[in-house]
């Protein structure tokens, strides 16, 4: 396995592995992967790299705002 950070690490805070799992239930549940990995994981990231304070439901918040902007 490359040690090193890769592109889909530095843009959402995740790991290409885990990336390929995620985009594997988002095609099970016909959910379009490059919307949501645009519009929730790379919201979610930024969110965490500036230690902006996280609320328990700030993902429910991001799905609600990437939907009404769907």
């Amino acid at each position: 396995m490359n040690k090193g950070l890769d592109a889909t690490f530095m843009h959402y805070g995740i790991r290409k592995e885990d990336m390929i799992i995620i985009k594997e239930i988002c095609d099970e549940h016909e959910v379009d992967f490059e919307w949501f990995k645009d519009s929730i994981l790379k919201e979610y990231h930024e969110i965490k790299m500036k230690n902006q304070e996280t609320e328990g439901n700030l993902i429910q918040k991001l799905i609600e705002n990437a939907l009404k902007n769907k």
